[in-house]
């Protein structure tokens, strides 16, 4: 069987439920770690969208325009076109969203507020009514961690929106996503990424920002969410799957 290919960029980036979903699906997974030594044998490879069932694009604390400090991205940008041409199911979250975008000629910039903890998104009829997310609600609350948002890619379908970052889904032909948001995420996860210096230092500029007040809303809003991020996984393994016969 055709694995799916994951490209993470942190060590703290974990597949969280994304790898329990797809391996639930009976998928096979091929994990990249681009911050670490496997990346430079797997570039040497090359990226060949008939070797794989899927391409998943994991987040990270960089911005996609950082490319000469993390030159994979400029490297992930033009697989992503290939992905995208090949009608290789895609799936971009966070970052990978914003990476995504950047592939299909948008612009990916600053967006006027940080967005960390449990934000309400609204999904569009289009997304309640096909795809990986038919059949939720009109208003899910999901996990943010992100400071870059994007414009919708021409040709793209808007699938959800928020009320400080408005693009918050989009689907571009019929198999490559891209989400904004973490529905990878697990309680530990957010205990990880909470305690992390670098994230300590971050929420100490942002008086916005409660840490304390993420934490104890967590196991409520993780609960809340699972039926949407089940359904949005679940989509997906069924696109790889086909894609992987």
């Amino acid at each position: 069987m055709k694995p799916v290919l994951v490209l993470r960029h942190s060590p703290h980036e974990a597949l969280g439920n994304l790898a329990v979903a797809l391996r639930a699906a009976g998928l096979e997974l091929r994990v990249v770690n681009c911050f670490a030594e496997d990346w430079p044998q797997f570039a040497a490879e090359g990226f060949s969208p008939p070797d794989y069932s899927g391409l998943v694009v994991m987040g990270g604390p960089m911005n996609v325009d950082q490319t000469e400090e993390y030159p994979f991205l400029h490297t992930e940008a033009g697989w992503l076109r290939q992905a995208v041409e090949a009608e290789l199911p895609t799936l971009g979250v966070c970052l990978g969203a914003q990476l995504l975008a950047k592939a299909l000629g948008a612009r990916v910039r600053a967006n006027p507020v940080k967005e960390i903890g449990w934000y309400e998104i609204e999904l569009l009829p289009e997304a309640r009514s096909e795809g990986l997310m038919a059949g939720s609600r009109s208003r899910e609350t999901v996990f943010h961690w992100h400071g870059d948002t994007f414009d919708l890619p021409a040709g793209a379908v808007h699938l959800a929106r928020g009320s400080t970052c408005p693009q918050q889904a989009f689907r571009y032909g019929q198999r490559a996503y891209g989400v904004q948001f973490h529905p990878e995420i697990t309680a530990e996860m957010v205990a990880h990424w909470l305690a992390a210096p670098s994230a300590c230092a971050l929420l100490s500029e942002l008086d916005y920002i409660d840490a304390d007040a993420i934490r104890h809303r967590t196991p409520e809003a993780l609960k809340a969410m699972r039926p949407f991020s089940g359904r949005l996984f679940s989509g997906f393994a069924r696109l790889c799957g086909a894609a992987a016969s």
